[in-house]
């Protein structure tokens, strides 16, 4: 058994964690003030509209965000199998990897609430946010299937915008690295 590979995916699950509860946090916050509903009070009060659009904006936020964390989890690898390993390029890979991954928490929120808000403005004298919330079902289907559209087709967008952000190790010419 090798202990640095099995270290590294720890820290790989551990960022995975950290990046879906920070997202989640930030996905409900962000959208309970569009919407101007509290999650929690839905899930008590039962309106089914509100927690599809909820969960559907935690999907969509997860598939916006996927790939930095993806590119991190490989950049990762990449400086642990290059030889020679520097701790100092582990830091500094964690700091970008914040960085990156924070940007694309924050843009993803930011393009969910683009879209809340285009499909509030899509049909004029129809306050769809005020149907969700009384728990109109057709509204909130319409709003969800619009944020996974949007996830789908920004996302990737998003990761060819912050992929450069990543600082990934020079390898030699001819170099392979296995996957792992």
């Amino acid at each position: 058994m090798d202990l640095a590979l099995f270290l590294v995916g720890l820290v790989k699950v551990v960022l995975g964690g950290l990046v879906a509860a920070l997202g989640i946090w930030l996905a409900l916050r962000g959208l309970s003030r569009i919407l101007g509903t509290n999650p929690v009070e839905e899930l008590r009060q039962g309106n089914t509209a509100a927690g599809i659009v909820h969960a559907t904006s935690l999907v969509s936020l997860g598939m916006l965000v996927q790939h930095a964390v993806q590119a991190t989890s490989d950049a990762v690898d990449l400086t642990v199998r290059t030889q020679p390993f520097h701790p100092m390029m582990a830091g500094k890979l964690l700091a970008v990897a914040a960085l990156h991954v924070g940007l694309s928490l924050g843009v993803g929120v930011a393009v969910l609430a683009l879209g809340i808000l285009l499909f509030d403005r899509m049909t004029p004298g129809i306050d769809e946010l005020a149907e969700v919330r009384k728990g109109n079902i057709a509204a909130a289907l319409i709003l969800s299937a619009i944020l996974l559209v949007l996830a789908l087709l920004t996302a990737p967008g998003l990761q060819a915008a912050l992929n450069g952000l990543i600082p990934f190790p020079q390898l030699p010419e001819g170099t392979m690295v296995a996957p792992g």
